[in-house]
């Protein structure tokens, strides 16, 4: 006869890197560990939805237009034109690859994953409703709850038309449509809106706020804008929509300022809500806020000891790195009862764009309302050998640094492999005194030529404005 009931030291309830950092974290410290998984692949949504996929698409498009404009092939690829479908196509091989990675890590950890529908029944008895009807009841010490988030929908929007989505239903787009308006200008929209111009979509790029990515330095963000309306993006700053109207031919945002955006689809970028529904949160004694996110304390448990929440189920950053490092703090505390590891204060951000951005530390609009007596080095990428080698000249490494210490504060980075680039710098700002300062940069001989050459050349110009 089946087995229907099961005990454990930890059960995990969500797959994506907050639960995989947990789960593989407590099973090697001996526990044992179960992983409940609402789909039928592990993963969460980072791998399915989110993270993978878009970055995944934008690094498509990018081949693409890199293949247009490169000097070497000047030509050759001009009228080479791909759909969506066939960039989803290099998504769906990641995608494939990514799960069966992650389906290894959990075999090889003698971690079992069960598939279905979690609910608390108590607060030691976990009920997961499989397919056909199965259900398994689980009961364990202690939960780590990394059940991730989903686009937010408001009740008067009908994501059912079949030319509105938001970012998960986009990725089943069957055709490249002619014009497209994005609600939405957060990280998702911003990386959407890179992705459909580089397909030669005609694009709206609609802002509830005064400028994009508010959160970070002001410089970068006014290179974004600019680069993405000389792409043929039109941006359009502190609009608010009134409704969403689905025609068979068109959709059309109607905006409280009075104007009306039609195109071809639209998507819904705007927001993303905790995945707590039907969790059974009532009956162990927690309680969502507004949008459906979880209260942790400073080792990530809930107001139930025995149950901890991680990732982007208990809100900012949401990052998929943080993520992780969460969901393994959280078990190093459930296994240990304490912990001596701390997560790093400052977390890099990578916004896939085109050109990409990543930043780490503090922006000059924080350092000036701190009355930090801060100055800036920059190194602009034309002026790099590397990226006069790739014809990747567009953008620029940004230092921000103590004017007396020379500490470093700041590292905000705008273009190609930006991502990768912040690294170097986390490594230095993560330093202790006095190896945190621009003097590092100054006197380490750096590979030539490379793109890391950009901390030589941003430390000398820094250092050339004190006074």
């Amino acid at each position: 006869m089946e087995r229907t009931s099961y005990e454990f030291d930890v059960i995990v309830i969500g797959s994506g890197p907050g639960g995989e950092g947990a789960a593989m974290k407590a099973a090697k410290s001996g526990k044992r560990v179960a992983v409940v998984e609402k789909h039928d692949r592990v993963g969460g949504g980072c791998t399915h939805w989110g993270t993978i996929p878009s970055k995944a698409l934008r690094h498509a498009v990018h081949a693409l237009r890199e293949a247009r404009h490169s000097p070497l092939l000047r030509g050759a690829y001009d009228d080479l034109r791909l759909t969506f479908p066939q960039i989803l196509q290099t998504a769906t091989s990641v995608i494939d690859r990514q799960v069966a990675m992650r389906r290894d890590f959990y075999h090889r950890s003698d971690v079992q994953v069960f598939h279905g529908h979690a609910h608390f029944r108590g607060p030691h008895h976990l009920e997961v409703q499989g397919a056909e009807g199965r259900v398994i009841h689980l009961h364990a010490a202690n939960f780590v709850i990394a059940t991730g988030s989903r686009p937010y929908r408001p009740d008067d929007v009908d994501f059912t038309h079949p030319r509105i989505f938001d970012s998960d239903t986009i990725l089943t787009l069957d055709h490249t449509p002619s014009s497209v308006t994005i609600y939405g200008a957060g990280v998702v929209g911003c990386e959407y809106a890179s992705i459909f111009r580089g397909l030669g979509c005609k694009l709206n790029l609609v802002n509830q706020r005064d400028r994009l990515l508010s959160f970070l330095d002001d410089e970068i963000t006014d290179a974004l804008s600019y680069h993405l309306r000389d792409q043929g993006a039109l941006i359009r700053h502190g609009e608010t929509y009134a409704a969403i109207e689905g025609r068979a031919d068109k959709v059309i945002l109607h905006l409280q300022s009075g104007k009306r955006l039609g195109s071809d689809i639209l998507l819904w970028a705007n927001g993303r809500t905790g995945n707590t529904h039907g969790l059974g949160l009532a009956n162990i004694g927690l309680v969502a806020n507004g949008r459906g996110q979880l209260e942790v304390d400073g080792t990530y448990r809930t107001a139930q000891a025995h149950i901890y929440a991680v990732g982007d189920v208990v809100g900012p950053p949401s990052l998929a790195s943080a993520a992780y490092d969460q969901g393994r703090f959280a078990a190093t505390h459930l296994v240990q009862g304490d912990s001596d590891l701390r997560l790093v204060h400052d977390i890099p951000t990578g916004i896939y764009t085109d050109p990409e951005i990543s930043s780490i530390g503090r922006t000059e609009r924080e350092l000036t309302a701190a009355q930090v007596p801060y100055e800036i080095g920059h190194a602009h990428f034309r002026s790099l050998a590397r990226a006069q080698i790739t014809g990747q000249t567009v953008g620029v490494l940004k230092l921000l640094f103590h004017r007396d210490t020379l500490q470093i504060l700041g590292i905000h980075c705008f273009g190609d492999q930006a991502a990768e680039i912040i690294h170097i710098g986390q490594a230095i700002m993560a330093a202790p005194a006095p190896h945190n300062t621009l003097d590092y940069f100054i006197n380490t001989t750096f590979n030539y030529p490379t793109m890391a050459e950009a901390y030589r050349v941003a430390a000398l110009n820094g250092i050339n404005r004190l006074t």
